[in-house]
């Protein structure tokens, strides 16, 4: 009796495996992943590529990015981060990424940036939430990321790694998932993946500086 129920609930979970495996073919939910992870892998060899011919040719990036070291302090550039983060992605990560090998402790500074990409998905998707109360307002950033909207309402949590992993802005990701009142604590899971991007990059960008 107990191997037959065991038998009937792993044949339930095939079955709804494989219609959540069609649902996401329908949707093309596996092409946008496709597509979306080249682009991310184009987007970071360029940024290599770019940021060698400059540093080759016409700038000392690790210059550069000594000089921030020694003349800003931490909390400046993770606050002014957090900002970045909090409101559309304003600069790339990679370049704080840069920055943080030039310190005395580059896995404990990337641990905190990426903290504070973190927190500030969190930010937007409470500024998101927040713009219920202020209808013209929603209404308008709705009809500007109403892309990112729709499929995060056909994809929910996956669309939510897509965007803590790949070149899509996280914070507008967060604003959309406050937008629709997506689950929070569901939201908090997903974006963790935040983390694994900011350690994989850091595993290109840390040899390159």
């Amino acid at each position: 009796m107990e191997q037959q129920k065991r038998i009937k609930a792993h044949q339930l979970v095939v079955k709804k495996l494989k219609l959540l495996n069609r649902y996401y073919k329908i949707t093309q939910f596996y092409s946008f992943l496709k597509s979306t992870a080249i682009k991310a892998l184009l987007v970071l060899a360029i940024f290599a590529l770019v940021l060698f011919i400059l540093d080759y040719f016409f700038l000392d990036f690790n210059a550069i990015l000594n000089n921030l070291v020694a003349v800003y302090p931490a909390k400046v550039i993770f606050s002014f981060f957090l900002l970045s983060e909090t409101i559309l992605g304003i600069i790339p990560p990679e370049i704080f990424i840069a920055w943080a090998s030039k310190s005395a402790t580059p896995w404990l500074f990337l641990f905190m940036l990426a903290t504070m990409s973190y927190l500030g998905g969190i930010l937007a998707y409470f500024i998101g939430n927040r713009l219920f109360l202020i209808p013209a307002v929603k209404n308008q950033i709705e009809n500007k990321i109403a892309v990112h909207i729709d499929k995060l309402r056909k994809w929910g949590g996956f669309f939510v790694v897509i965007g803590a992993m790949l070149p899509i802005p996280h914070s507008i990701v967060s604003l959309a998932c406050g937008l629709i009142k997506y689950n929070f604590k569901y939201y908090l899971l997903w974006a963790l993946f935040r983390y694994l991007r900011f350690f994989l990059y850091a595993l290109v960008i840390f040899r390159i500086f």
